[in-house]
């Protein structure tokens, strides 16, 4: 049982305008965005940030972006985020093997260096204590501009806001983003816990 229970995708018009945007991305509006609503300014600005951050304004493309996210809310524990930034990623056009194998990004040939650089980088960003230090910066920049960097950080860090209200609020998770969770990450024991 959630924290707090979701409100009606018609609670707010203009976080049900707004809201479109996941429609695109996930299928169906998410739960946690139905919650925000109970304070309609921390939905309208989430989903304003979530658009902003997920613009491609570089070589970052939307399927990496999304696997950016799943290495962050892997390294959190958010079964949630993990689910939902697995469907982003297929929806969004990742291949196929890299889905099937996103779990060893680091060795699986289907992974570029840049990939692999962005992947530690998210994966070190989302550690408490932060473990992002010299030698993932000089692997950032042998592949990627500032800006570019900018923009995975802000994926990271989107991430991590969802990650810590989706945890804690013990968001229920949606049907689609069950049946992503289960064919690409159950094979690894993902099951969806306090969010079922």
């Amino acid at each position: 049982m959630p924290l707090v229970k979701p409100l009606s995708p018609d609670h707010d018009a203009d976080t049900r305008m707004l809201a479109e945007f996941f429609n695109e991305t996930l299928g169906f509006c998410p739960n946690s965005v139905l919650t925000m609503q109970h304070r309609p300014a921390i939905s309208k600005a989430f989903i304003n940030l979530n658009k902003a951050v997920m613009d491609n304004q570089g070589n970052v493309t939307s399927a990496l972006k999304r696997m950016i996210a799943w290495v962050s809310s892997n390294a959190t524990g958010c079964r949630y985020c993990q689910a939902h930034a697995i469907r982003a990623a297929e929806r969004y056009g990742a291949e196929q093997e890299q889905l099937d194998n996103i779990w060893e990004y680091r060795t699986h040939p289907s992974f570029s260096e840049a990939e692999r650089a962005a992947l530690d980088f998210s994966l070190a960003a989302s550690q408490v204590p932060n473990a992002v230090d010299d030698t993932i910066k000089d692997r950032l920049y042998e592949h990627w501009t500032e800006g570019e960097i900018v923009e995975m950080l802000g994926v990271i860090s989107l991430f991590g806001y969802l990650n810590r209200w989706n945890d804690s609020m013990g968001t229920s998770i949606e049907d689609g983003a069950v049946e992503s969770g289960e064919q690409y990450l159950g094979k690894h024991g993902w099951e969806p816990g306090k969010h079922k």
